[in-house]
């Protein structure tokens, strides 16, 4: 998802005072993806991974996810730079980040192939000999 973030606290980068970014969440590649977690948690101070449990509510993740979807469209713009985003221009970072995850995870949903699985019985199958008929 391509978009502009208006800032309402300018962003100073390279002595030039931004105040709109452009975003494109369908540049994040696997090494910004990787980078965004590492970063995530030297910022959180974890040394043991993601502590959310899941990207769904991992809102330090979606922040730095809402960071590479920066990144990934402005060469002029690294990490320090938005690190510096201050006040409700967080939020709105994040909601980009939480969006690209939602829409991912909408995108794949897990085992719903529509086949039926390797243990689940076929409807048409047959109860065995369950039930006897009395004469």
């Amino acid at each position: 998802m391509k978009g502009i973030i208006n800032l309402t606290n300018p962003l100073k980068v390279n002595n030039k005072d931004l105040t709109a970014l452009s975003y494109d969440t369908e540049e994040i590649t696997g090494l910004l993806f990787a980078e965004a977690d590492a970063r995530k948690m030297k910022a959180s101070g974890s040394k043991s991974g993601n502590l959310a449990g899941a990207a769904e509510i991992d809102y330090s993740l979606q922040l730095y996810l809402g960071y590479a979807a920066v990144i990934a469209v402005n060469s002029e713009i690294d990490w320090s730079d938005m690190e510096r985003i201050k006040g409700h221009d967080v939020m709105e970072v994040l909601k980009i980040g939480r969006n690209f995850i939602v829409k991912s995870e909408a995108a794949s949903p897990a085992g719903d192939s529509g086949e039926p699985s390797e243990t689940t019985p076929d409807a048409s199958t047959q109860a065995s000999g369950t039930s006897k008929k009395k004469e």
